[in-house]
């Protein structure tokens, strides 16, 4: 049951354009949410909670970083919700999200 779990997960990360990886208790998480909600994208929502498989998926993924949020749209690992929002400042974060759509 767990590997088929598993792999619908897996394949639904690849169709996501737009990945957020986060904690339902994390308030970085709320606000990386908030701006991307208040951009119209939809995104994919990866609870690592407690999950050491998960973290570990996303310390691969992000370079070894250990923190929550960690952002991914298309192939481009923005970052944290400090990156997100500076991104969204500098004009990046539409040119990102363009890109994906």
């Amino acid at each position: 049951m767990k590997n088929q779990q598993n792999q619908q997960q897996e394949s639904k990360k690849m169709s996501s354009k737009i990945i957020m990886y986060a904690t339902s208790s994390c308030p970085y998480c709320m606000m990386a949410k908030k701006l991307l909600t208040s951009k119209g994208v939809e995104f994919e929502v990866i609870d690592v909670g407690r999950d050491a498989a998960l973290w570990d998926e996303l310390r691969e993924k992000s370079g070894g970083r250990n923190t929550v949020p960690q952002i991914f749209i298309g192939d481009h690992h923005v970052g944290g919700y400090d990156d997100l929002s500076a991104a969204d400042r500098s004009g990046e974060l539409d040119k990102l999200l363009e890109e994906v759509k």
